[in-house]
């Protein structure tokens, strides 16, 4: 076997394909005023060629990026592999790939459900079934997803259900004999040029979990859309059959209750129908837009709980850029603005001020862990912090919730990167105490802690809440 060699896309300028750059700044103005809506990075690419890409500071383009529910049309792919190879059978019962099932499992809906079926979200029942499936007695989220009775016909009905896809990822795992990761690195990764910086969230038996979890630069997040823009073909040899991506892209299964307008077009493999073309998609806005009516893909990481309207603002300013042509004046001032992205640094407080001071929590956020990954730490608080002199800066954070602590430098302004973190300090809102801005630099979430110096004492608030939370120095890729 070959080894893999990170290999870029080709480079190109707007103009040089016909794309507007002005339309791409103006979406970039959009974002930036838009409430719920926080770009991490960007790439766009048309006509095989990167055109425009940035990473708002401190996010920087190799470090990989937690992709949430983008992991399914991974996990889509794996099984795309699978099919063209023989493992698995589309029209197979799901519970024939789980044989020591069998005997415990009753239901006749539940016996007919097919792989096409869960591929598609379509199990039957009516909606969201990890948790009950987590009860199962003996541990067996598979078995306990199986147990629970289709409340309708498999095929017949769609509900956004994770253990449709955690069970697609654990026959993939069978009939290969191998990890998603592993079975992909030679048949996507290596022929892409993808060589390193791939993490997958495991469940407690070592197995990728499917559904959620990948952590991959964006640059891949491109390159898949470009994959599948090009009917599954990569420097002229056909990596996935063409069959397979119609497949997997089209609409399976209707979502009309699904209640935003890139919602209720539609449902596929793991891929969802867009206004335009179709998407990868995963929680707080990290997406691959398949663009076939322009010949373009973009790739995008975020913390964006108003996915819609990050959505809203690529078919209303990106999608138009695409097909508008442009001059090398605009080209260069969006080269020049996608250099010197950042997310917001606070200046009109003043300047920080730092004494060595250890802090006692007043109000601390008590954060869930929405989807639970069998064999993952529970959800955890932070329950002390400590300012203390040190480190590259002079002065640096400890933040601990009870397992390894986060120890993070600390500067007087801008951003300070260390490890997988990243920091802004600035005086509290009210000009007096402290606030750290902290940034958990391979997942969409940052964490905001409010210290008083004189009370000692600190408060810590999630911008948004992580879906998997292990103890926070283990909130970042897990093969970092």
């Amino acid at each position: 076997m070959t080894t893999a060699q990170s290999v870029p896309l080709p480079r190109s300028t707007p103009s040089e394909k016909g794309v507007s750059a002005s339309g791409i700044a103006a979406f970039l103005d959009a974002v930036a005023t838009r409430d719920g809506v926080e770009p991490h990075s960007l790439i766009v690419v048309k006509a095989g060629s990167v055109v425009a890409e940035g990473w708002w500071a401190p996010y920087t383009p190799q470090r990989p990026h937690l992709i949430y529910s983008v992991s399914k049309s991974f996990t889509s792919t794996a099984l795309g592999f699978a099919v063209a190879e023989g493992l698995v059978d589309l029209d197979a019962p799901v519970l024939s790939y789980f044989p020591e099932l069998d005997a415990d499992v009753k239901n006749e809906r539940s016996r007919s459900m097919k792989v096409r079926h869960i591929a598609a979200m379509a199990s039957g029942h009516q909606e969201e079934t990890l948790g009950a499936a987590e009860l199962d007695e003996t541990g067996n989220i598979v078995r306990g997803f199986l147990r629970i009775p289709p409340d309708e016909e498999p095929g017949s009905i769609f509900a956004y259900n994770q253990p449709c896809t955690l069970a697609l990822a654990q026959i993939i795992q069978r009939t290969s004999g191998s990890g998603l990761l592993d079975y992909l690195r030679p048949r996507l990764f290596a022929p892409l040029g993808v060589a390193d910086s791939l993490g997958w969230i495991t469940d407690g038996q070592g197995r990728e979990i499917g559904y959620s979890g990948l952590h991959v630069p964006t640059e891949v997040l491109a390159k898949v859309g470009q994959l599948y823009l090009q009917n599954g073909v990569w420097e002229g040899k056909q990596l996935l059959p063409a069959a397979w991506i119609d497949e997997a892209t089209r609409s399976h299964v209707d979502t009309p209750d699904e209640g935003h307008p890139d919602w209720v077009l539609g449902y596929g493999f793991q891929f969802w129908r867009s206004q335009h073309g179709y998407r990868a998609d995963g929680a707080f806005g990290q997406f691959i837009l398949v663009l076939p009516e322009a010949d373009a893909v973009v790739a995008i990481t975020s913390q964006s709980p108003q996915m819609q309207s990050l959505l809203s603002a690529a078919w209303e300013y990106l999608v138009p850029a695409l097909t508008a042509g442009g001059s090398t004046a605009d080209d260069e001032a969006l080269a020049g603005r996608l250099t010197g992205l950042t997310l917001p640094v606070v200046t009109e407080r003043g300047v920080p001020e730092f004494a060595a001071t250890s802090f006692e929590p007043v109000d601390v956020a008590q954060v869930s862990s929405i989807y639970p990954v069998t064999g993952a730490s529970e959800a955890r608080a932070v329950t002390e912090v400590e300012i203390r002199e040190g480190g590259p800066t002079g002065w640096e954070i400890v933040i601990g919730d009870g397992g390894t602590d986060v120890i993070a430098s600390l500067a007087e302004s801008g951003w300070v990167t260390t490890g997988h973190v990243a920091t802004q300090s600035t005086p509290g809102k009210d000009h007096d105490g402290l606030r750290i801005d902290v940034v958990f630099l391979e997942t969409p979430h940052g964490l905001v802690l409010e210290l008083d110096p004189a009370g000692k004492k600190f408060g810590a608030v999630w911008e948004t809440e992580p879906l998997h939370l292990p103890p926070l120095a283990e909130l970042r890729s897990p093969t970092s």
